[in-house]
């Protein structure tokens, strides 16, 4: 249970950062880049254990964490964005509401049952995110906005499957934080490739420490998050992200309105409060099965 909890603390952190580097100015590509080669650092060199990168690109996981590397990155981006256009509770609530993917994901791959609990829990956690995305009262709304929050909501999804999937499958007791390491490393070798395309070489000071703000509490979140999966833990990724991601989204919101002022509408609430009974209801059907 200390992983699940360290693992909600770190991430709802995410979301504050992102917040702050639109309040001071911050490059947030370029400090996404810093980012994935902080937490790089912190995997290889803290708990590499003497192994090669050699060693590294040789595990059966190193495609699968190419793959992720490139939907990190992809993810963070759309994170950000979201975070400082429509705010940290929308950002938060797309971002974890995604629960939804994995568990579709488990009826399809593991044949799960799909209960009619689980069911309305996938349906209320989409209603959820379209109504915390709404920022103002009246019938005008910008569906526009609605872009950044729902590919931030897929994405999510796909990475939270993926990762279990390669955790229970590929990656050995004992290599979390190093296969967490490859995926980092993967994520910044994309991200200079393409800083060196746009020649943005120009990184400040700022953006340094805005990257290494970032990349620490990165890398932790996931390794956190994967030993929540393991066996010996709570293992079941049904109860673990449910309550990881929820927990999130309050955390997330709280850090909103107390550090950044930030309003919300009646629709807001209810579409956080939606958020709560779309994970209860998914929970219990898990513990029901």
């Amino acid at each position: 249970m200390i992983y699940l909890i360290l693992s909600i603390l770190i991430s709802s952190s995410l979301f504050v950062i992102f917040k702050l580097f639109d309040t001071f100015q911050v490059n947030t590509f370029q400090a996404i880049v810093v980012n994935y080669v902080v937490a790089f650092t912190c995997g290889f060199f803290f708990y590499g254990n003497g192994i090669t990168i050699v060693e590294v690109t040789q595990k059966p996981w190193m495609i699968g964490a190419v793959c992720l590397g490139i939907l990190f990155i992809s993810i963070f981006i759309l994170m950000a964005l979201t975070a400082q256009r429509n705010g940290l509770s929308v950002a938060s609530v797309s971002s974890k509401m995604s629960v939804v993917v994995p568990v579709i994901f488990a009826v399809i791959v593991y044949n799960e049952k799909l209960s009619l609990l689980k069911i309305a829990g996938i349906i209320l956690a989409l209603l959820a995110v379209y109504l915390t995305t709404v920022k103002k009262d009246g019938a005008s709304f910008d569906r526009k906005k609605l872009l950044f929050p729902v590919l931030l909501f897929i994405g999510s999804g796909v990475i939270d499957t993926s990762i279990k999937y390669m955790e229970t499958t590929y990656v050995a007791e004992g290599e979390t934080p190093i296969f967490s390491a490859a995926i980092f490393a993967c994520a910044a070798i994309i991200g200079i490739m393409v800083i060196t395309i746009r020649r943005d070489f120009k990184i400040t000071g700022k953006t340094i420490l805005g990257g290494i703000a970032l990349g620490i509490p990165n890398f932790y979140s996931i390794v956190f998050l994967l030993k929540a999966l393991r066996p010996d833990q709570l293992g079941d990724s049904s109860t673990v992200f449910p309550i990881n991601n929820v927990a999130i989204v309050m955390l997330s919101t709280i850090f909103g309105i107390l550090i950044f002022k930030e309003k919300l509408i009646l629709k807001n609430w209810i579409g956080i409060g939606i958020a709560i009974v779309s994970i209860a209801l998914i929970t219990i059907s898990a513990q029901q099965l």
